[in-house]
């Protein structure tokens, strides 16, 4: 038994496919957007629409672009001789905002996951290998995510890539600024004490 009108019950389940959206946060989104003028709605819709018509990925690294390249790989300002690798194109917008990186990127769409079926094949590996062979990148900062996957990828394209001759770095992962000794585990802490650096 259903409990709303048909188009509110498909508005619900349409927003509920959405990650982090669970049935209460789909039925509060679905109440403003009732609730809102109909022009609203239509900016919303239409801007669907329109980033799915317009974004696309990245001819050179597979990040979010809406032109052939996007505004990273666009830019000659920034530096070609280093390259980040990341997982996912969200995890740009989290390096850019350090402001600490003038570097390009790659992003594999995805991490080494067996479990999932997700093996170096489904990810761009092959694409930056190809992007090396120029012998233009001198390092390749690695960025996967501080989890298993993350790891096993991470040592997968150390393994691939040192033989090419490219330096290859891992990012320090360890306590966050603001953290206290006592409450951090026991694998947070070790990663901390192995990137401890000079003062």
């Amino acid at each position: 038994m259903t409990y709303y009108a048909e188009p509110i019950a498909r508005l619900l389940e349409e927003l509920e496919r959405l990650p982090g959206v669970g049935p209460k946060s789909a039925q509060r989104i679905a109440y403003h957007l009732l609730k809102g003028d109909d022009e609203t709605a239509g900016r919303l819709a239409d801007s669907i629409v329109e980033v799915k018509r317009r974004i696309h990925f990245c001819a050179r690294c597979f990040n979010f672009a809406s032109d052939d390249l996007c505004e990273y790989c666009g830019d000659p300002q920034r530096d070609e001789s280093i390259i980040c690798v990341v997982e996912e194109p969200r995890d740009v917008v989290a390096i850019e905002r350090t402001g600490e990186f003038r570097g390009y990127y790659h992003v594999l769409q995805g991490s080494i996951s067996p479990m999932d079926g997700i093996g170096p094949e489904q990810l761009r590996v092959t694409e930056l290998v190809r992007r090396l062979e120029d012998g233009s990148v001198a390092e390749l900062v690695i960025a996967t995510n501080p989890n298993v996957e993350g790891e096993t990828t991470a040592l997968y394209l150390a393994r691939l890539i040192k033989p090419l001759g490219v330096r290859v770095t891992r990012i320090a992962s360890g306590l966050p600024v603001g953290g206290d000794l006592e409450y951090a585990d026991e694998v947070t802490l070790g990663r901390a004490l192995e990137a401890r650096r000079e003062m």
